[in-house]
């Protein structure tokens, strides 16, 4: 199938090969790969000590995951071509379209903000109605308003990924303008809706496994995700 917007639609079956595929990617640089996840997860602990001053540090970790997620792709790339990837290539995103990936990041930051704003606007009602209720009817109206909210949420926090998914993709490899990165990556995940159901689900029963061990699987989980991130877009985009 020819790729329109959001790439192309491709079979099923793919969300099990993007997987596969990103488990090929680490296999050629396992160490590199884990000493990648590693500092980057460091480096999160440490931009969450900021949080007691204004929550500076989710704010700077949302902005600063593209231009991670960036770098990332673009160490993906050079594995893909041959080349080799390398610790410097988590902070290539600060070398190459820098701004367009902070962008991307402030988008998902006001994103996230609006797909809050349902939660908290259905809980407070719910709150004030339980309240003037009484104790049974009262806890039933802020618990179902709790549930409401959350479902609400959790579908526009569905919405921002896939419009997150494939942008830092595309915008360090294509060049992509950060809101058209968006459209195209929404209408990507869109238009592969049952792969990356597919996809999905076994993520989650590999997340399992991988957490037994004291939460060890993921340094092989973690890079093996990133890496099926840019299999899938260059399935799905048909990047050579």
């Amino acid at each position: 199938m020819s790729e329109g917007m959001g790439g192309r639609a491709v079979d099923a079956g793919q969300g099990w090969a993007w997987i596969v595929g990103g488990f090929e990617l680490f296999k050629k640089q396992p160490g590199i790969w884990i000493a990648l996840v590693v500092i980057l997860f460091v480096i999160l602990i440490v931009l969450a000590f900021f949080n007691v001053i204004f929550f500076l540090g989710s704010i700077a970790t949302l902005l600063l995951m593209p231009v991670f997620a960036g770098g990332l792709m673009l160490g993906c790339h050079a594995q893909q071509g041959g080349g080799q990837l390398g610790i410097a290539h988590l902070f290539a995103g600060f070398k190459a379209q820098t701004a367009n990936l902070v962008v991307l990041g402030a988008l998902g930051l006001a994103g996230g903000i609006i797909a809050l704003l349902p939660m908290i606007l259905i809980v407070g009602v719910g709150a004030f109605f339980g309240a003037a209720q009484g104790d049974t009817a009262g806890a039933l109206a802020i618990g179902g308003s709790f549930l409401i909210g959350w479902l609400v949420t959790m579908a526009l926090s569905i919405l921002l990924y896939m419009a997150l998914w494939f942008a830092p993709a595309l915008v360090v490899l294509r060049g992509t303008a950060p809101i058209d990165a968006i459209k195209q990556s929404f209408a990507a995940c869109l238009k592969n809706i049952v792969p990356f159901l597919i996809y999905g689900i076994v993520l989650f029963v590999l997340g399992i496994v991988a957490a037994i061990p004291l939460g060890l699987g993921w340094l092989v989980l973690g890079p093996v995700v990133i890496a099926s991130v840019y299999v899938a877009y260059r399935d799905i985009f048909s990047d050579a």
